[in-house]
């Protein structure tokens, strides 16, 4: 007689980085913890991807979360708890403290086989700078311009 299937799963991740621990029917929930690339002076790789929406949900730490079409690009500060869903082919990528970390949901394999990543481009950079908050300015330094809206940030509350 097999051993029945656990009705719960308790699942973590310390390390740095990117881990998918629960999978069910097409989808994936995976945890993300603070990586270089989250600091101001690292900021330039951004990702996409075609086949799927991913959702970030911040569990701790200060994080900002930004968008990009390729011409417009806005950012949002993230707050615990809250869903910030970001669309199918839009580039994104995020900055954070060093305690920073999130809970990610998103197609099953999208790490894998959907993932498409490119620099960002100067415009891009300018208009990020423009739109930190003070925590990142402080920590990195940065004295942006004026905050510009950019009109491909929808919220709900």
């Amino acid at each position: 007689m097999s051993e029945p299937q656990p009705l719960l799963e308790i699942l973590a991740w310390d390390q740095p980085g990117y881990r998918p621990l629960a999978f069910g029917e097409g989808w994936q929930v995976a945890l993300l913890n603070w990586l270089a690339m989250f600091d101001w002076e690292n900021a330039g790789p951004i990702e996409r991807h075609i086949l799927t929406d991913e959702v970030f949900v911040l569990v701790r730490g200060r994080a900002l979360i930004f968008v990009s079409d390729g011409e417009r690009l806005a950012a949002a500060e993230m707050h615990p708890g809250s869903l910030y869903a970001v669309k199918a082919g839009a580039w994104h990528n995020l900055l954070s403290t060093r305690d920073a970390a999130w809970v990610i949901v998103e197609r099953d394999g999208t790490h894998l086989e959907d993932s498409e990543k490119r620099p960002m481009s100067a415009a891009e950079l300018a208009s990020l700078s423009a739109q930190l908050p003070g925590w990142v300015r402080n920590q990195a330094g940065v004295n942006p311009g004026e905050n510009e809206s950019h009109g491909i940030v929808s919220r709900s509350s």
